[in-house]
């Protein structure tokens, strides 16, 4: 019996891992994109962020508050958290800067803290102290709208799944989502082990020795990670993400294929074989195109064991597995003034938002649990209420 009982959490674990299910053609064609909420200038998510955010500041401020109204009037189900933290910097004169972390998980219902597996979907929220009134739009204002927009076009079909489960089934019941906006990634002066990631580190260290109960299956917040899903420097045009891990190749592989079958649908926006592009060219012939992520293939002998370093590391060090989607090259706006609004794609940005949501739909096993048309009327609705009669 003693046996039994240490193979039985295991055994979760294991069909935890291999829990990952395709969606649909029909699903991908109907994931909703953002509309207006991505414009630059006046859109609901994205545009608040467009703006200098340094830890510590207003701006910074302003933009976690953005965050809060989002989910407090669009996610109310999500719980949210805000980790504080303190440190010096070589601009502070010794004086402690606030970071603060925010948090927002949405578990199946009734579900015990400790016994639940997330995929993480992460970004950080800082803006670069340089150069002066630095916005930092692939760095990481647009990943954090990408992960906004995907978290509220899968909210009911959580639900529904949610409602609809059988209580004994262990995925279904015991798998959620989290959201990490990470503050303090940024370097004051320049990249050390103590100038970076402060927000990270802390956020890490507190979690792994913030213990569940005696009987959870997972025994730190840490641990409740199965896959830490990074978003960073994602919005210029042409991006080349490697696989940089080899434990979670196999993620990067799947997120891969739902990329391969959007193209093929014709359903990314920066394709040069876009419906609507190609019905202004006179030649109608498929151009090549090359993927964002191009090392499906790639060949276990082939990891050689670098990385960028990024708000992962401190996870990473702890045991978390690790999927980061990063370019490799940076994008040319890296760290310039130009990495600003006006410099986006904004074809690029929904084409990630839509990767990446494709993913997370198939991570969550989301097939067969979405109401399109529900979605549809909701929208309708709420552009109504600012119709002016």
């Amino acid at each position: 019996m003693l046996f039994a009982s240490v193979l039985l959490p295991l055994a979760f674990l294991l069909s935890l891992g291999s829990a990952y299910r395709d969606v649909s053609d029909d699903t991908l064609k109907k994931l909703p994109g953002p509309g207006t909420d991505f414009d630059i200038k006046k859109g609901a998510i994205l545009a608040p962020i467009l703006r200098p955010r340094v830890s510590g500041t207003e701006g910074n401020v302003a933009v976690r508050q953005h965050f809060m109204d989002f989910f407090h009037k669009e996610l109310p189900e999500w719980r949210i958290e805000l980790h504080n933290s303190t440190s010096t910097t070589p601009i502070s004169d010794g004086k402690e800067v606030q970071f603060v972390n925010f948090i927002a998980t949405r578990d199946p219902p009734g579900a015990t803290e400790g016994d639940v597996s997330r995929l993480a979907l992460v970004a950080h929220y800082d803006s670069k102290y340089t150069p002066k009134d630095f916005i930092g739009a692939t760095d990481s204002a647009a990943p954090c709208a990408m992960i906004m927009h995907i978290a509220r076009s899968l909210d009911a079909a959580l639900t529904k799944k949610w409602a609809a489960a059988d209580p004994d089934d262990f995925d279904v019941e015991h798998k959620g989502l989290q959201i990490l906006f990470l503050d303090g990634e940024e370097a004051f002066v320049s990249w050390t082990d103590s100038d970076s990631l402060y927000g990270a580190r802390a956020l890490a260290e507190s979690w792994e020795s913030s213990f569940h109960t005696a009987t959870s299956i997972y025994r730190t917040p840490l641990d409740s990670i199965e896959l830490f899903l990074l978003l960073d420097l994602l919005g210029s045009k042409g991006p080349t993400v490697p696989s940089y891990f080899k434990t979670t190749h196999w993620a990067y592989k799947s997120m891969a294929k739902v990329e391969e079958r959007l193209r093929k649908l014709g359903l990314l926006k920066s394709s040069p074989n876009y419906p609507s592009k190609m019905a202004k060219r006179e030649n109608k012939k498929p151009r090549r195109e090359r993927n964002f992520l191009t090392e499906a293939g790639k060949s276990d002998d082939a990891f050689m064991g670098g990385f960028v370093q990024d708000d992962h590391v401190p996870f990473m060090a702890r045991g978390v597995e690790i999927l980061h989607m990063i370019p490799s090259p940076f994008p040319s706006v890296w760290h310039k003034p130009t990495d600003d609004a006006e410099h986006l794609d904004t074809d690029t940005v929904e084409d990630w938002a839509k990767l990446v949501m494709g993913f997370t739909a198939e991570w969550m096993e989301l097939e067969g649990f979405f109401d399109f048309k529900a979605e549809k009327r909701k929208d309708f609705a709420d552009k109504s209420e600012f119709e002016i009669p």
